[in-house]
């Protein structure tokens, strides 16, 4: 069953979400703790500076407060304290009654009555606020005399500057952030767009490949990860277009090895039954051949069943086998049949020669490369069997002093249904199966099998196996 692709569930709305959501998380965080900070570093600055202002003009009146008068003396100390910084100051007795207020303009309501009470109650205040572009700070601080406090300053400042450059920056931010965010969405709308086109075309791939369209190739352009991804695929359409040519050249070649004695049967069986006067010698020699068919079908059956079963992936059990009795074992049944070809079989097996594997797959192996030399030797040849151990490695030589095989077809003797020699291998009985079963056994083994003209004419088939070591 195929997915419906749902709008939340796609990798675009995943990528584009989570692309917007850092980018908003950024944008939120420059616009709110960089002014927070840069806002809390002109107010440190801002009271730093006031209270250090405040606490100058208390300390300067503290020693001749009582004894200055409101109208004159504390007007002359001010201006000989120059305050110019300070858009104004007040100075109040211990009862909080102005007694000194440089401002001209200010109306009752902006008297810090309860700060002013608050210092005179031993506190040093501070407070400040940035409203419409302006920094408005005021600093407190208490007038002592012996130890008892008997009046308070109040310093305030009113600095546009300070808040015009705040301003600007949060302005400069502002713009800062819709150009990041405008740049943004282009910028994922672009990578959203190309990334999907491409996993489109992946996509419209693997579904035209779904359908049967095994030669689809993608052209896919980059050397990042999608490209790789477009490489492999072509490389598994590649291989599933070979697959799918071997499967059908072995359903056909099957079929036709099926088909050719089953024709066979079928017509001498017709001409028995047809023929009412047929000769008994005849049919006895129809007979024959029909039972010569038969077997023939059987071993093509055998071997067919023998593929499926290293097709299906499901390994017998191993054991430790000693591969020169097995070898032994094939050269004794097929010794009548080098007999009937006139050919001599050598061998010269050496001991010890262990392997991981099963009894019925080193036969497989062994009678299937030595019944292939006999069948395929020259009149009045030879087979030589070798086994021995090289390197760690048990090795299994056959050699033949047949005709040999062209060197074209070498890499293709492993195949299944192939033959060099059509002709000659329905004579000697082959099914072009042999080989393969022997290729896909070892494969299946964790060994690898060979195939080598041999100098002088006939061919080399060589398998190797890893010696098996006792342990314990």
């Amino acid at each position: 069953m195929v997915r419906k692709l749902r709008f939340f569930s796609s990798i675009r709305t995943k990528f584009a979400i989570t692309y917007f959501l850092v980018i908003a998380f950024v944008l939120i965080l420059m616009n709110t703790y960089f002014l927070m900070a840069s806002r809390e570093m002109m107010f440190t600055s801002k009271q730093v500076f006031l209270q250090n202002q405040a606490s100058f003009v208390a300390a300067h009146l503290e020693a001749s407060f009582i004894t200055l008068s409101p109208d004159d003396d504390i007007d002359r100390v001010m201006e000989e304290l120059d305050v110019a910084a300070a858009t104004f100051v007040v100075i109040t007795d211990a009862e909080g009654f102005v007694l000194y207020d440089s401002s001209e303009n200010r109306s009752e309501d902006e008297f810090p009555a309860e700060n002013i009470q608050r210092t005179l109650e031993s506190y040093e205040v501070f407070y400040t606020m940035f409203s419409e572009g302006v920094f408005s700070s005021s600093a407190f601080a208490p007038i002592v005399s012996r130890g008892e406090i008997i009046g308070a300053v109040f310093v305030h400042e009113d600095d546009p500057e300070q808040g015009a450059i705040l301003s600007d920056m949060q302005s400069t931010l502002w713009n800062i952030s819709i150009i990041v965010a405008i740049f943004s969405v282009f910028a994922v709308t672009f990578i959203v767009w190309s990334m999907m086109r491409r996993v489109g075309s992946i996509v419209k791939a693997v579904k035209s490949v779904r359908e049967g369209q095994y030669s689809y190739h993608i052209k896919m352009g980059g050397n990042d990860e999608l490209a790789i991804l477009g490489d492999e695929f072509n490389s598994l359409t590649n291989r599933l277009r070979e697959t799918d040519e071997v499967r059908r050249r072995f359903v056909a070649d099957a079929s036709h090895e099926l088909r050719t004695p089953l024709a066979t049967i079928r017509l001498l069986s017709d001409s028995i039954l047809q023929n009412v006067d047929i000769r008994r010698d005849t049919v006895h020699e129809f007979i024959s051949d029909i039972g010569t068919e038969a077997g023939r079908l059987a071993r093509t059956t055998e071997k067919l069943m023998t593929l499926t079963k290293l097709d299906s992936d499901i390994p017998d059990e191993r054991i430790r086998v000693d591969m020169r009795t097995a070898v032994q074992a094939t050269l004794r049944m097929l010794t009548p049949l080098a007999d009937s070809h006139g050919l001599l079989l050598r061998s010269e097996l050496a001991e010890g020669c262990f392997v991981l594997a099963t009894e019925d797959a080193i036969h497989q192996i062994a009678f299937n490369l030595i019944e292939n030399a006999i069948k395929y030797n020259l009149p009045g040849g030879g087979v030589n069997v070798g086994l021995g151990i090289v390197d760690d490695m048990v090795v299994l030589n056959v050699d033949d002093r047949g005709v040999g095989v062209p060197d074209e077809d070498i890499p293709y003797i492993f195949d299944r249904f192939y033959r060099v020699d059509k002709a000659r291998s329905r004579a000697a009985g082959g099914s072009g199966l042999g080989l393969s079963i022997v290729s896909d056994t070892v494969r299946e083994l964790g060994g690898n099998v060979t195939a080598a003209r041999r100098v002088g004419g006939g061919m080399r088939f060589q398998v190797r196996f890893a010696l098996w070591k006792d342990d314990g």
